[in-house]
Formats: C-alpha cells, structure tokens, sequence
C-alpha cells in the first residue's frame, strides 16, 4: 500500500517486518492494524509507501535473518539511493516462545536487529507482541514484551506495549474469541492500530496529529 509520488513534499518508505499479525490475518477488512495505521497517517506532508513482509509463525532469529534482505529490495538502490527516506517497523509476536527460544537470546536477536537499523541509518519503531487468549502462553508473552521494551528503550527506539493494555481489554478477548485465538478480527486490529498511532507513532514520522 502507499501513495503516488506527491511534488514538493518527501517520500517516505516503511518496510513493517514481523509475523502474520503484520499481514493483517484474521481481519475479514484486510488492512490488519498496518493498513489502519497507514491510513490515518497525514499525507500533505510527505508522499508516503507501506510495505508489508509478514512471514506466519516467525521468530526473531528467522526475522534477523531476512529483514534487511527483504527490505532493502523495497528501498531501491540496496537502501542508500536516499538513506534519510527510509524506515523500518518491526512487529513482534510470540513465535520466540513457540520455537524455545530463551529470553536472553529473544533478547539479543531484536538488540542486533536494531543495532543493524541504526548502523543502515534506518530510523526503527517496534511494536510489541499482544496477548492471546491462552493464560498459560500470557504469562510467558509478558515478561517476553517487558524483555523486548527494555532493549527498545536502551536504545531509545519507540516501543510500543500491545499486551499489557489488551490483555484483559473486553473487545480484545471477544475478538480473539471468535477468531482462533491467536490472531484478532476486525476490532482487534483496530485496537492495535490506535495503540500504535497513540504511542510515539506521529512523533517518530516528525508529523502533525490529524
């Protein structure tokens, strides 16, 4: 998704990196919480381009490893034609736990994630993995959320805090309940994408609030 090239005002790229809750799976509208955001993004100040690279079910080792390679074909020119115009969102999950994973090493594969971004002058926003509807999992997936907003703030990347906010949210736990209890429908989506746009997301653009 994106805009057609505007005179006069910059082009911006965003590559959105993560597992299927960045591709929108479940939503019966299709945009997930990545096209909601996107769409409430004000584009009279910049011609903005939203790509979305979700894999289903992959963890931050799997992510490492194919983020910038993804990425950089939809930057053009291996990323450096125009090095400011260029943003990497980062949408985690809980697919670390589901691989065994242990926490320090969820931990260094977001930090050298990160360090890489920083290193490309890719300006980074994480988005933090939500609740499911399984309490055993929730327990695991919150102490894997606060793991992952440490690194962000060490670095002073913007994080934002999908589980603590959802997790006994009523119109989450109804969603995740129609659905297969992972992944949100329509309303789950919906939640996600004010959390973002509510959370540093206009700031870290350099954008006024609608």
């Amino acid at each position: 998704m994106g805009s057609g090239g505007t005179t006069g005002v910059p082009r911006v790229r965003i590559c959105v990196v993560g597992d299927a809750l960045v591709a929108g799976v479940g939503d019966p509208k299709a945009l997930g919480w990545v096209g909601r955001v996107a769409a409430r993004t004000p584009q009279d100040e910049m011609s903005l381009a939203v790509y979305t690279l979700g894999v289903p079910g992959e963890n931050t080792a799997d992510l490492g490893a194919r983020w910038w390679q993804e990425a950089s074909r939809r930057f053009g020119d291996g990323g450096q034609q125009h090095p400011g115009d260029q943003r990497v969102v980062i949408g985690l999950g809980r697919a670390d736990i589901d691989a065994g994973l242990s926490i320090p090493r969820s931990r260094l594969n977001l930090a050298n994630m990160l360090d890489d971004a920083h290193s490309r002058r890719l300006p980074a926003f994480v988005v933090g993995p939500p609740p499911v509807a399984d309490n055993e999992q929730n327990r695991r997936i919150e102490e894997l959320s606060a793991t992952f907003s440490d690194v962000c703030r060490r670095r002073n990347v913007p994080f934002v805090d999908c589980f603590d906010p959802l997790y006994a949210h009523e119109d989450w736990l109804t969603d995740l309940a129609a659905g297969d209890g992972e992944h949100p429908r329509q309303a789950g989506y919906g939640l996600i994408a004010w959390l973002v746009l509510h959370n540093g997301w206009y700031e870290w653009l350099g954008v006024q609030r609608p």
